[in-house]
């Protein structure tokens, strides 16, 4: 017994330096991803909450977050021009963890990079203390479309979606054939009335349909706002995160 009880400093200082190797807040990283036959490099801001570690036993609810046409590159200090990524570029107290990927400047809009970030979420579960029930994505303007998209090409992997100023095809009134997938996934999309950058028409009809194949989506229409002020109003709601921290997968 006595012969063991070194090992303890050495135990201690191997787990000290784990926790210090997953940096709290929000930081910079890049992950390379295999999807079939290609290998992919993805760009991402990662925040970890500064409770983060404490609780070992503890699971964390997880957003992905993709952001707009404007914010495409190879710079991911641009994201920070978004509610939710310039929020946690401050606060430290968020209780989620947040992944906000970054889509290259040559790509659009997100369909190509859904597989890759499909892969990338799978990575981040299982380096992190993630729980598997409560993953969620939102999104807004192409991000917002991107997460339509994902929602239906996955549609019993998240727990909740919240599209912001989206649509599925833009400009167009074609519906995608599996909506219906989404019938118990709860969602709540938001979109401004003067929008003209994404009519709401194209949000509209997706809740419409989604309605009518049961679902029991929430639908913000915000009268006096146009594309960006939707967005900026949308997550500055404290009730949007915590009807997001309310939902769960069986």
């Amino acid at each position: 017994m006595l012969n063991r009880l070194w090992l303890l400093p050495l135990l201690a200082i191997l787990c000290c330096a784990a926790c210090s190797a997953q940096k709290l807040g929000q930081h910079a990283y890049s992950s390379t991803v295999t999807v079939g036959k290609e290998i992919v490099e993805v760009k991402y801001l990662l925040y970890l909450p500064d409770t983060y570690g404490k609780d070992r036993s503890y699971k964390w609810p997880l957003i992905l977050f993709l952001h707009g046409y404007g914010e495409r590159g190879n710079d991911l200090e641009l994201l920070k021009k978004h509610p939710l990524p310039q929020m946690l570029a401050q606060r430290t107290d968020f209780p989620f963890i947040v992944v906000s990927p970054q889509l290259p400047g040559d790509l659009f809009p997100w369909d190509s990079r859904i597989e890759s970030l499909n892969v990338l979420l799978g990575g981040i579960r299982k380096r992190y203390s993630v729980d598997p029930k409560r993953l969620y994505l939102t999104g807004l303007s192409i991000g917002g479309a991107g997460i339509w998209e994902f929602a239906l090409r996955y549609p019993k992997r998240f727990a909740a979606i919240v599209p912001i100023a989206g649509f599925y095809k833009h400009g167009s009134r074609e519906m995608p054939r599996n909506l219906c997938d989404l019938r118990d996934l709860p969602a709540w999309v938001f979109h401004g009335a003067l929008d003209t950058t994404v009519a709401i028409y194209q949000e509209e009809i997706l809740v419409k349909a989604l309605r009518e194949c049961g679902s029991s989506v929430h639908f913000t229409v915000y009268e006096d706002a146009d594309h960006e002020a939707t967005w900026r109003r949308a997550y500055a709601n404290p009730a949007l995160f915590e009807w997001l921290a309310a939902q769960s997968q069986p």
